[in-house]
């Protein structure tokens, strides 16, 4: 300890019959030597502080407001206890450095970053610490830790919010494996999505995700789902599963995308003309009802949470022509469920899907 600290510690300990009390116990506060040369070792008697976080993941989707539950008390409880300090940080997913998200003591508090404006401390009890996001964005998915400060004490849990939402693979109108890092996290920003993280991708997978051609993912791992293992998808002797290619140079190495987008606030509708649109006078046609031509997240999005089933094709923002089916039908194409896509034609005519805020 410093030296001042140590002086004033003693003269407390010196002056009093009692242990040094601030509502903490603490015996052996220095650390002197016994006559035998051993340090003494610190005990600390006072009441345990407890901080537990919801067990449970928290789902919420884009748009949003959301709680994070967090809640400390005291074994034994010894009644009112002076100011303690609140930090909320996000867990990131390549274990490197936490981002502050929020410093609370009492009702004063600094939020940081991106969630300046979006996030506060909800203390509707005594011993509350939870964490209301406003507006909730696609990158607020993931680990937050809950961590209270009083004194020498320093608890934390953690809780995990997740977007509900949808992951789709992404590759560039010049083709297949085109794309390093920084340019797959853009051309999932361009389509209203993310870069997905490894348990997005693993929960498309376990709801029937199957793609063979490997994509970023948003911590800098190139990987894809297998559903049905064949030869040229790792072999057939491999078990179902999300194979992965590990981390890949950012810069140099190219391959897709897959993209996370959650649900919407508004909505997507399908516009067209008898003899369809150019790409540019679908653009034109979406502004004139109000609305912009969607995005493929916006799509994907749409198909999944809204039930957009369309046997039609559309144009889209990046050029490309999809439409989704929910259910399957002849002439719709495949068997099963999905957003069916025409790649990105340079000529043709077709409807368009807009996007609409609600």
């Amino acid at each position: 300890l410093p030296l001042l600290l140590k002086a004033t510690l003693l003269r407390l300990a010196i002056g009093s019959y009692h242990p040094f009390y601030n509502g903490f116990y603490y015996n052996h506060i220095m650390n002197d030597n016994d006559d035998d040369g051993q340090d003494k070792v610190d005990y600390f008697n006072g009441p345990k502080l407890v901080v537990e976080a919801s067990k449970d993941p928290v789902y919420s989707y884009n748009g949003a407001n959301v709680t994070l539950p967090c809640h400390y008390r005291y074994e034994p409880d010894l009644g009112p206890k002076h100011k303690i300090r609140i930090k909320w940080s996000k867990l990131r997913d390549d274990y490197t450095k936490e981002q502050d998200v929020m410093v609370a003591i009492g009702k004063t508090y600094v939020a940081f970053g991106d969630f300046k404006g979006r996030a506060h401390i909800r203390q509707a009890s005594r011993h509350e610490a939870s964490l209301v996001i406003s507006d909730v964005r696609l990158k607020d998915d993931g680990k937050y830790r809950c961590e209270v400060i009083d004194g020498l004490e320093d608890e934390s849990d953690v809780v995990d919010l997740r977007l509900q939402g949808i992951v789709f693979p992404y590759q560039p109108p010049r083709g297949q494996y085109r794309l390093n890092f920084h340019e797959a996290e853009r051309v999932c920003q361009d389509q209203g999505a993310i870069l997905a993280n490894f348990n997005q991708l693993f929960q498309a997978w376990s709801e029937g995700l199957d793609w063979c051609n490997a994509g970023w993912l948003a911590d800098g791992t190139v990987q894809y789902p297998i559903r049905l293992p064949r030869k040229p998808c790792g072999g057939v002797h491999l078990a179902p599963g999300i194979r992965s290619y590990g981390p890949r140079h950012r810069h140099l190495h190219r391959f897709d995308a897959f993209c996370f987008s959650s649900a919407l606030k508004g909505e997507v509708f399908y516009l067209d003309r008898l003899a369809g649109m150019t790409l540019e006078e679908a653009k034109q046609r979406c502004q004139d009802a109000g609305a912009e031509i969607a995005r493929v997240g916006q799509l994907y999005s749409a198909w999944k949470f809204l039930g957009l089933d369309r046997c039609n094709a559309g144009w889209l923002a990046d050029g490309s022509v999809r439409y989704p089916i929910v259910t399957p039908r002849a002439n719709c194409g495949p068997a099963e469920p999905g957003v069916r896509s025409f790649g990105f034609p340079s000529k043709g005519r077709f409807g368009v899907f807009c996007y609409r805020e609600r």
